[in-house]
């Protein structure tokens, strides 16, 4: 008898366990050479694993909810469904199912405590995209699509799907309700340009969310996969010994230069990494990192911009050549990274290939802040708030400019004093003189 181990496949690098979300065929269905079998949580996605040969799912040894190490075997698959009974018999008893939290009772899209997802038959490929994919009455969802319909109060018979074999993704039942599912808080919108009643009003809303977000008081709430992983990143980050340092960027002109391309699609976001890739190609040194050989210097400019997730956590998007790529197709890339970053549907090279991160907290009114080091990374940059500031020109004359503060932390085995100076000196001479030359 020929049997095939499934393993609890390493998802990304830094990934030393998997959670399984549901499994899309049981034993006995038929699978074939790069088809879906189930859905893995891993630290910061949720991926589809594919069977590596032709047969038939003879066992599975982790039910859904089950967390697994990488290499574990999960699953077997036999080549003849003659050898599934013998399979099955031989397989080790699969262990209970982890037990769902209690769900949140409050309908918002923001809820920590999510239940145990379902596991989900075979599904059947639909004829047509605009029904959703059944199974003995059952719809092949994502576990975050079964939640968002259940707060929304949609039905999932009457929503499309548009994952892996018509699987119903978040995105479908956001399109299906006309309710859009908030967006992450990320480092997104008008950070240099917002007032500070806009500012005051953006973080009022994710202050109202927290409550639902990270638990009700009196409550314990365990980690999620996600902000376990990045628990253990902030952890390596103490091995590390940084320094900071600040600069204050007039942003009068890229106020300006903002509203010109803002109705083109353009965001800040991008507008601000475009600045930063540019100026680190300038500076090879503040894109480099430590590794065991020594000072590893990229070849690419990537900025990996931190999203806060809704349910708990943080990613890193990651816009890849950044220095080089157009910043209107920037912005398009960027909106459909954070799309699917919502969704847990990036892949490990979307969001673990940064060779610089950026950090904005801008639209939230803050004054000043400072980042946390990824692993990795030589290098990340905290953005405030630009605010109406009184200052002195340099004929000795009073005016009020928008003014914003960054501030630089730096991996100071690769990354002396003198380079971050030196770099966040250019990045300001850009964006208060030439902010215009990022469109080019």
């Amino acid at each position: 008898m020929a049997t095939t181990d499934i393993f609890m496949p390493a998802l990304s690098s830094t990934m030393t366990e998997g959670k399984i979300v549901e499994w899309l065929k049981q034993p006995g269905d038929k699978v074939a050479r790069g088809e879906s079998v189930l859905v893995v949580e891993s630290d910061k996605a949720d991926m589809d694993v594919e069977s590596f040969q032709d047969g038939y799912l003879a066992a599975v040894l982790m039910p859904a909810g089950s967390t697994a190490p990488v290499g574990e075997t999960i699953g077997l698959i036999v080549e003849t469904e003659a050898e599934i009974a013998d399979a099955q018999a031989k397989a080790p008893s699969a262990p209970a199912a982890a037990p769902a939290p209690a769900p949140a009772p409050a309908p918002t899209p923001a809820a920590v405590q999510t239940p145990a997802p379902t596991p989900a038959p075979a599904p059947v490929a639909a004829p047509a995209p605009s029904a959703p994919v059944v199974n003995d009455g059952r719809i092949v969802a994502s576990p975050r699509a079964k939640k968002l319909a259940s707060q929304m109060g949609v039905d999932l018979a009457t929503v499309r799907g548009s994952g892996p074999h018509g699987r119903i993704q978040a995105e479908d039942v956001e399109q299906a309700s006309g309710q859009p599912i908030s967006v992450p808080r990320v480092a997104e919108g008008t950070a240099p340009a917002a007032s500070s009643a806009g500012a005051a009003a953006a973080a009022a809303a994710p202050s109202a969310q927290a409550g639902n977000s990270f638990g009700r008081p009196g409550e314990t709430v365990a980690f999620n996969t996600l902000q376990g992983a990045v628990n253990k990143n902030m952890e390596a980050s103490l091995a590390v010994p940084c320094f900071r340092v600040g600069y204050t960027i007039t942003t009068e002109k890229l106020d300006a230069f903002y509203k010109q391309v803002k109705p083109k699609g353009v965001t800040m976001t991008a507008l601000l990494a475009k600045a930063v890739a540019v100026t680190l190609a300038r500076h090879p040194q503040v894109n480099a990192a430590t590794t065991a050989a020594g000072m590893a210097y990229p070849a690419d400019v990537n900025v990996a911009v931190a999203v806060a997730m809704e349910d708990g956590g943080l990613i890193t998007p990651v816009l890849r050549n950044a220095d080089r790529t157009d910043l209107y197709e920037m912005s398009r890339h960027w909106g459909d990274l954070v799309k699917r970053s919502r969704s847990k549907q990036l892949q490990p090279e979307e969001y673990s290939t940064g060779t610089f991160t950026l950090s904005n907290l801008g639209m939230f009114g803050v004054d000043r802040f400072d980042a946390i080091l990824p692993p990795g990374t030589g290098a990340i940059l905290a953005v405030a708030a630009s605010r109406p500031t009184v200052v002195a020109n340099k004929d000795g004359s009073i005016a009020v400019k928008r003014q914003m503060q960054v501030n630089l932390t730096a991996d100071h085995r690769v990354i002396y004093g003198a380079d971050g100076a030196a770099f966040l000196k250019d990045l300001a001479d850009l964006i208060e003189n030439r902010p215009e030359s990022l469109a080019l």
